[in-house]
């Protein structure tokens, strides 16, 4: 942006950018859910009492999971997540450019410290959306585990259930705020994802063509812990000698102390080859400017 001291900001227009955002998101996130599918379950795997693991390593978990459930097994859950995720990545990404606009100096500039800030606020925005979304996804996605350890335990093995289904059964057993358990975990994920991401992808993309390559990863492997301790505290459904969470600090000293610190990192290879690629993605068709080619706007950049 031209640095003259009678620059005026242009007048911002909000709708392509929420336009973009979404289609940005369904895009990005049909690509990279079965990479999703296998970090939801090697997040809520336990160490059994002899040092057991259901799942080796990643490319374990997917074998596992291709084998037992097939091709359209490696997307459940997607349906959830694609339906909202238009919402979820067209507030994240148009929340953010709206907070720099506001935030930039009279000369269209923005400090890294405003930069950090919108992208915190950005990220809050998205929580509020994220939560409902991933506690159902993630039932779905752990679905599959949980019954798989059923099986070898000689358990019975519950019946799948559809969105819908878990949805009802939620709302009728915790009631509206029951979609919004792990709020606070959630929370912590996103505006530290955030407020991370959105500077470094503004500064890398001045000289490279993969920033929300890079941005992403490194904004992935930074807030592992607190995703997940969201998606323990997220499933409902627990698998033989697993646990419910009463909150956020219970998780995290349970966690540390029967598995260990490294626990806290688990699934974070998994997360940062799922984000890189996903926010690589989502970044280049958001800057597509689709919807402003559609909608006759000129197109805005506030990065």
């Amino acid at each position: 942006m031209s640095k003259s001291s009678d620059y005026k900001l242009p007048e911002l227009n909000t709708l392509p950018k929420i336009i973009n955002g979404g289609v940005a998101g369904i895009v990005g996130i049909s690509v990279v859910f079965p990479l999703d599918l296998v970090k939801t379950r090697l997040q809520n795997q336990t160490i059994g009492p002899r040092g057991e693991r259901q799942y080796k390593n990643m490319f374990d978990c997917f074998k596992q999971t291709y084998r037992a459930e097939g091709y359209f097994g490696m997307y459940r859950g997607s349906a959830v997540n694609i339906l909202l995720v238009t919402p979820e990545k067209a507030v994240k990404l148009a929340a953010n450019d709206v907070f720099r606009y506001y935030l930039a100096n009279p000369d269209g500039t923005v400090t890294i410290l405003n930069q950090t800030f919108a992208g915190g606020l950005a990220g809050a925005y998205q929580a509020l959306i994220t939560t409902p979304m991933e506690l159902l996804k993630i039932q779905m996605q752990d679905a599959g585990r949980i019954a798989a350890q059923l099986k070898a335990a000689g358990g019975k093995i519950p019946e799948r259930q559809s969105a819908w289904a878990i949805t009802k059964k939620l709302y009728s057993e915790r009631g509206f705020f029951g979609f919004y358990r792990g709020m606070r975990a959630t929370m912590l994920r996103d505006i530290g994802f955030s407020a991370i991401y959105f500077p470094m992808f503004a500064i890398i993309s001045k000289w490279s063509f993969v920033s929300g390559y890079i941005a992403g990863s490194t904004s992935a492997v930074a807030v592992t812990p607190f995703d997940v301790i969201k998606t323990r505290m997220q499933t409902i459904t627990k698998g033989t000698g697993e646990r419910q969470y009463s909150g956020v600090v219970d998780c995290v000293t349970s966690t540390v102390r029967n598995e260990g610190i490294t626990a806290l990192f688990k699934g974070g290879l998994c997360r940062m080859i799922v984000l890189a690629p996903l926010y690589g993605i989502v970044q280049g068709v958001y800057y597509l400017g689709i919807a402003e080619y559609l909608l006759g706007y000129k197109q805005q950049r506030f990065v």
